[in-house]
């Protein structure tokens, strides 16, 4: 995942997913970090969006990216916070294929998919490689990633949808709205690529526009299942949702607990 990565959706980032109902990942990797307790360390932390509210709750967690547009933002954020919960941050910055610290943490998260900006076999492995080489003798690695919809890969390519709006707080009269538009689909390589479309209003008037390409890998369960052979771990529990539904053909998420195999 290159650094360059999110330059321009991070100064949107926050606003738009406060306003993404169907996002429920914060409340599970909340309740997993309180339960499991610290210290933490996020892989693909980002703005911050579930480091912070575990923060608040008394957990010590530290924060990889190696995005400096999310992490600048990041570290603004940090400085409204409280002393107490300050206390309880560290930053990193490197790349979540080949960063290897000193510390060894109870709990490794990989939250909101940075796995699916893995998008080679060695990338994938290198990722929970470094997940791995962080847990302590009985630490947890959770990551969660989208189940594909394979019967609509194919569907909607070149077309723009409506997908988020939002008030600019500061502007009255102001909004955004991001489309999302599928360009492209590699069926070879799992991956997809995207673009995300943020236009500005000012009382319906089209003032601005900004674009950014993304692409996405997606996975197969028994892809994972080799994946977490060759990277040294071992399933402890999956769900089918944030909600820990069962990870069964109703499934649209896939999220793992996982240790280091014996």
């Amino acid at each position: 995942m290159g650094s360059g990565i999110y330059q321009t959706s991070a100064k949107y980032y926050d606003d738009a997913y406060a306003v993404k109902l169907d996002l429920v990942d914060l409340a599970f990797y909340v309740d997993l970090a309180r339960q499991i307790g610290g210290p933490v360390l996020e892989m693909g932390c980002g703005t911050g969006r579930v480091l912070l509210p575990i923060a608040r709750q008394g957990v010590e967690i530290h924060g990889l990216d190696n995005a400096p547009a999310m992490l600048n933002i990041l570290h603004e954020r940090i400085q409204t916070e409280p002393e107490e919960v300050r206390r309880k941050i560290t930053l990193h910055a490197g790349d979540i294929r080949n960063y290897r610290g000193s510390q060894k943490y109870r709990l490794v998260t990989i939250p909101f998919r940075p796995m699916q900006h893995m998008y080679t076999l060695e990338d994938q492995i290198a990722a929970l490689k470094t997940a791995a080489f962080h847990l302590d003798e009985a630490g947890i690695l959770s990551f969660d990633v989208f189940f594909p919809k394979y019967h609509l890969l194919d569907i909607g390519i070149g077309e723009e949808t409506l997908e988020l709006e939002w008030p600019v707080k500061s502007c009255p009269g102001r909004k955004v709205r991001r489309y999302f538009r599928k360009d492209f689909v590699d069926k070879i390589d799992q991956v997809f690529s995207f673009t995300f479309i943020f236009r500005t209003y000012v009382n319906e008037t089209l003032v601005s526009e900004d674009t950014e390409g993304i692409k996405l890998s997606y996975y197969a369960y028994p892809q994972f299942k080799a994946l977490f052979r060759l990277a040294g771990l071992a399933s402890v529990e999956e769900y089918g949702s944030l909600n820990k539904t069962p990870l069964d053909e109703a499934a649209k998420e896939m999220i793992f607990l996982l240790r280091r195999a014996a």
